[in-house]
C-alpha cells in the first residue's frame, strides 16, 4: 500500500500525520477503481440492507463509494480535520456518519457490522488489537476487507524514483525507504494474503484477493504536492523535505517533459469472519 510503514508510529500522533495536509491529501491522494467495489459486493453478496464499518476513512474517498453502494456506513478517523472534510465529501448521503477517533479507542456501543472495510489504513492499526477488535465486531459470517494501492513500475518507462536518486540520497542519505518500486509483474505473482501488515491468525478465513491497474499522471508541482501527503515525507524536517521536493518537481520539469507517471496495482484483499 502507499503508505505501508514496518515500524509503526503512535496512533496518537495519526492524526496529526496527514491532519495538518488534509485538502492536500484529498486532492492529491488516488481513488479506488470501481472495480474493486465490484468485486467486493461479488464477493460478499452484501446488499443495501448491509452494514459497514470503515477504519481510516481519511478525507472519504473510499467512504462515498460504499454510500454509493446503499450500504450503512459507519466511518472513524482519528484526524478531527481529515473527518471534518469526509463529513463535508459525505453531506449528501443520508447513510454515512463519521466518527472521530482511533479504531483501538472507539466505543462500539454494542454494534455489529456485516463487513469492516479500511482503505490504505490498516497498517497504522496496532495488529495485537486490530485483528481480534475486528473480529469481536463483525457478526457471525462477516467480511474483513482491505484496499490499497501498491506503487509499481514496468520495464522501460521512465519513473520519478529513479529519475530523482541522486536528490534523495542528497538530502536524506542513506534512507532505505527510497528506491524504485517493483515491477507490475513481481507484485501480481508474489503479493499474497493480507499484504505487508501483520496477519490475524485464525480469526478469518482463506484471503481472496483482487487486482486492478491505475495510474496517476502529474506535472512536475502536483508530483511534489503528493509527495507532501506521504508519510514518509510528512516525518521529514521541512527543511530538508521543502528543499528535496523543489528539486524533484524540477527534474521532472527539465528531465521528464513535465509529465510523471504514479503506477498502482489497486489492491482488495478479503477474508471472512472465522467462528
Amino acid at each position: 500500500m502507499t503508505d505501508a510503514p514496518r515500524n509503526r508510529p503512535d496512533p496518537h500522533g495519526l492524526g496529526r500525520v496527514f491532519n495538518e495536509v488534509a485538502e492536500l491529501y484529498d486532492r492529491v491522494r488516488p481513488g479506488y477503481p470501481d472495480e474493486l467495489f465490484a468485486d467486493l459486493v461479488a464477493i460478499t453478496g452484501m446488499d443495501a440492507r448491509s452494514s459497514v464499518l470503515e477504519v481510516g476513512c481519511g478525507t472519504g474517498q473510499a467512504t462515498r463509494s460504499l454510500a454509493a453502494l446503499g450500504y450503512s456506513v459507519t466511518a472513524i478517523e482519528p484526524g478531527a480535520d481529515m473527518a471534518a472534510l469526509a463529513r463535508q465529501r459525505i453531506a449528501s448521503f443520508r447513510n454515512v456518519e463519521v466518527e472521530t477517533s482511533t479504531f483501538e479507542e472507539w466505543d462500539d456501543r454494542g454494534r455489529r457490522f456485516d463487513a469492516l472495510v479500511a482503505a490504505s489504513s490498516w497498517h497504522w492499526v496496532d495488529p495485537s488489537i486490530g485483528w481480534r477488535r475486528a473480529h469481536d465486531v463483525l457478526r457471525p459470517g462477516g467480511w474483513m476487507a482491505l484496499l490499497g494501492h501498491v506503487v509499481v513500475r514496468r520495464p522501460g518507462e521512465p519513473e520519478v524514483y529513479g529519475e530523482t536518486a541522486d536528490f534523495h540520497e542528497q538530502f536524506c542519505p542513506g534512507n532505505p525507504a527510497w528506491g524504485h518500486p517493483p515491477l507490475e509483474d513481481d507484485v501480481r505473482t508474489t503479493d499474497a494474503g493480507w499484504g505487508l501488515v501483520d496477519g490475524p491468525g485464525g480469526l478469518f478465513g482463506p484471503t481472496i484477493v483482487r487486482r486492478h491497474p491505475t495510474v496517476q499522471w502529474f506535472n512536475g508541482n502536483d508530483f511534489a504536492d503528493h509527495l507532501r501527503s506521504l508519510s514518509l515525507y510528512r516525518r521529514l524536517d521541512r527543511d530538508v523535505r521543502e528543499p528535496l521536493l523543489d528539486a524533484v518537481a524540477e527534474r521532472i520539469r527539465t528531465r521528464m517533459g513535465d509529465r510523471a507517471s504514479r503506477r498502482y496495482l489497486s489492491v482488495l484483499r478479503v477474508g471472512q469472519h472465522a467462528e
